[in-house]
Parts: C-alpha cells; sequence; structure tokens
C-alpha cells in the first residue's frame, strides 16, 4: 500500500515506473516479431550502433535535449542496418559475422567519442556515460512524454499492419506470392525496432536493450502458441518487470533501474522455460510421458 502511494504523489518514482512500464510495453511487443524471425541479435547490433549517433549528436549540437540525441541515435542505427546489408549483399560474410562487426566496431567507436567528450573542459557533458548502462533515474516528465508519443506511435503501426507483419514472420516467402512487399514490410518492423531502442537508450542503455527484446517474447513464448496471445504476455511481462525494477531501484538505493530489470525479466524467463503451459519443459515432460505410457 506504501508503495502505491509513493507510486501516485512520488515524482521520481512514477517517472520511472512509467518510463519503465512503457519501454517494456512496447519492447515485448515488438520483441515477439524479432524473436520469431530469429532476430534477436539484429536488435543488439542497433542498440550498440545507436550510441556513437548520441555522441556525436551532443558534440555537433552542445545541447543534451532528449530528441536530439534520440535523432542522432536513430540516424547512427539505421546506418549500421544499412552497413550490415551492404555487408550482405556485396560480400561472402554470413549474416552473424556482418552482425558482430557492425555491433562491436560502433560500438567500440561510441566509447572513443565519450573518452573524447569527457576529456573536454565541458561541464554539460556529465551524464552521457549514462547511455551504457541507462540512467532511469534521471527520467522526467517530458522524456516519459516522448518516450509514450513514439511508443504509441509503434504499437499503432502494429496494429494497423498486424496480419502483414504476422505472415512475413512466419512466412515472408509466401507473403511475396500473395503480392505484398514483403521486403518493405520487413525493412519497417527493423525500423519501428530502431525506435523501440532510441525510446531505452535512457532507460536501460545500449548494452542491455537488446535483453528487454527478446526476454519478454521468449518467456511468452513457452506459454503459447497464438501469436496475439504472445504479444500479449509478453507485453504484460515487459511492464511487469519494468514496475518491478522501477520499485527495486527506488527502495534500494543500490540497485540500478535498467539492470534490474533485466535481472526481474531473467527470471521470468527461467520460470517460464521450466512451467510454462505451452513450451515449458514441466509441461513437455508431462506430455510426453502420456504419449509413451502404455
Amino acid at each position: 500500500m506504501n508503495f502505491l502511494r509513493e507510486l501516485i504523489f512520488d515524482y521520481t518514482l512514477r517517472n520511472i515506473a512509467l518510463g519503465s512500464m512503457i519501454l517494456g510495453v512496447v519492447s515485448g511487443v515488438l520483441g515477439c516479431f524479432a524473436v520469431l524471425r530469429k532476430e534477436g541479435l539484429v536488435g543488439d547490433a542497433l542498440s550498440h550502433a545507436a550510441l556513437p549517433g548520441v555522441c556525436l549528436a551532443y558534440m555537433l549540437t552542445g545541447e543534451k535535449t532528449p530528441i536530439v540525441l534520440m535523432l542522432g541515435a536513430a540516424l547512427s542505427g539505421w546506418t549500421g542496418l544499412w552497413l550490415i546489408l551492404r555487408l550482405l549483399e556485396s560480400t561472402r560474410m554470413d549474416r552473424g559475422s556482418a552482425l558482430a562487426l557492425i555491433l562491436t566496431s560502433y560500438f567500440g567507436l561510441g566509447v572513443v567519442l565519450l573518452t573524447v567528450i569527457q576529456k573536454r573542459n565541458d561541464a554539460n557533458q556529465a551524464g552521457l556515460d549514462k547511455f551504457l548502462f541507462g540512467q532511469a533515474a534521471s527520467l522526467v516528465t517530458d522524456q516519459v512524454v516522448t518516450m509514450a508519443i513514439l511508443g504509441a506511435g509503434c504499437l499503432a503501426v502494429v496494429a494497423l499492419l498486424f496480419k502483414e507483419f504476422k505472415l512475413i514472420s512466419f512466412d515472408p516467402e509466401f507473403a511475396i506470392t500473395l503480392g505484398l512487399p514483403a521486403n518493405r514490410l520487413s525493412g519497417g518492423l527493423t525500423a519501428l525496432l530502431l525506435v523501440a531502442i532510441v525510446v531505452g537508450l535512457n532507460t536501460v542503455g545500449v548494452i542491455l536493450m537488446s535483453a528487454m527484446l527478446v526476454a519478454p517474447a521468449a518467456a511468452a513464448r513457452q506459454w503459447t502458441d497464438s501469436l496475439p496471445k504472445m504479444v500479449a504476455i509478453s507485453a504484460s511481462f515487459g511492464a511487469g518487470a519494468g514496475l518491478i525494477g522501477a520499485g527495486l531501484s527506488v527502495t534500494q538505493a543500490s540497485v540500478p533501474t535498467g539492470p534490474a530489470i533485466i535481472l526481474v525479466l531473467a527470471l521470468v524467463v527461467f520460470v517460464s522455460l521450466l512451467f510454462g503451459t505451452r513450451n515449458g519443459w514441466w509441461w513437455q515432460r508431462g506430455r510426453t510421458k502420456v504419449v509413451v505410457a502404455p
């Protein structure tokens, strides 16, 4: 009851909880398509590729305005994706190697740029390094509103194109035979993933953002084979982990919000792998016993 009262009336906790829950819902929904398309590493590459954009946006403008840093992150992430596609089309490099190369290269560039910025006599640069692991405690109302607007836009696009996204996730070849622009739809899904990553940078950071995309969906997959139900369960897991992680970070002063959210999600995944009613180990074991019984 005391936590609920603080959640309503405490400015800091309210912003952290709302921002984390918004991120959890958006990541949970979009992560379902990433997991089904086996593109979890794409989210990891995009999140790491966003770091140099944050640094360059600050170096060019001298401002830490959230929208400026988000635009820089989005542009940097998109160039990283473009380079991955060019490598796959123009070389014999396999997908995993291309993703790993861009991920590490962009992240290395981002760390170098952060070091350069920190050595400048510029007091305004304080806090940029928090994009590595996130700093949800610094969220203010304007940032939460921006996250809500961007997140609502992503969810609206998913709702509008749900059938098309479902089809290219399960059977892209069949989608092409139906005349659907499969490549554009695939690019649209990736763009939405990039928006989700940009939304989450200030909360969980570039290093942990990929877990926000993969973990809720991977857990939800253990409970159902229905995509609409999987999306709803994944969003619920993401929002719940965001709320619990926010609560832990506020009540336990030494616990950072981003890692706390990821640890909660890791526990949810572990429990789901064991006891998920559709694909969990315990229920699979029970069904196997029924099949082999005389």
